[in-house]
């Protein structure tokens, strides 16, 4: 049978009430010390600009500690590690963060620096999940186990790009250079 309108998860909210709120994509204040804006667009499969998309970032902070009591670490992150920002009407978004450390992994190994993204839309089913590694990692995400992972004619696809003023990531929700986005 056919989807209908009440399992897709746009476009039933309204932007900016409800979902959003001031300092959404405040990660840190503008005066932190490593704070970089991270913009971007939102396309579609067309590559037409995603006016009403909602994008959620959560990482670790600059030492690769949680914002969570679950972090086993101990040591509180010096951030709030999450952001939320909606795109304006030529599909753009931004966040103020800090770049975050390494984080260990179960086995041993260490996931290179990265930015954990959640894309809602309308029309979507489900959100979709992707990550932003940062393009001066380049011996981190060599060895990235996740990066490394995704065929490597994609991975191009996760990695921001350095601009004057910050970073740049954009989304491709389907299509010809499509973002990878991961089943979690």
């Amino acid at each position: 049978m056919p989807e209908t309108p009440s399992q897709t998860i746009g476009p039933f909210y309204a932007l900016p009430d409800g979902l959003l709120w001031p300092d959404g994509p405040e990660v840190v204040p503008a005066n932190a010390p490593g704070a970089l804006l991270l913009r971007g667009t939102v396309r579609d499969g067309a590559g037409d600009p995603v006016p009403d998309a909602v994008l959620e970032i959560w990482q670790a902070d600059e030492r690769g500690r949680f914002s969570h009591p679950a972090d086993p670490r101990g040591q509180r992150a010096s951030c709030r590690g999450f952001g939320r920002c909606g795109t304006d009407p030529a599909g753009g978004y931004w966040f103020r963060t800090v770049k975050p450390g390494p984080l260990p992994t179960p086995d041993g190994r260490s996931e290179a620096p990265h930015l954990d993204v959640t894309v809602l839309a309308r029309g979507m089913l489900d959100r979709l999940i992707t990550r932003v590694y940062f393009p001066d990692e380049e011996a981190a995400n060599a060895a990235d186990p996740v990066l490394s992972a995704v065929d490597s004619a994609r991975r191009g696809t996760l990695l921001a790009v350095a601009e004057p003023d910050g970073l740049r990531f954009d989304v491709r929700l389907q299509g010809d250079g499509e973002t990878v986005f991961f089943a979690l």
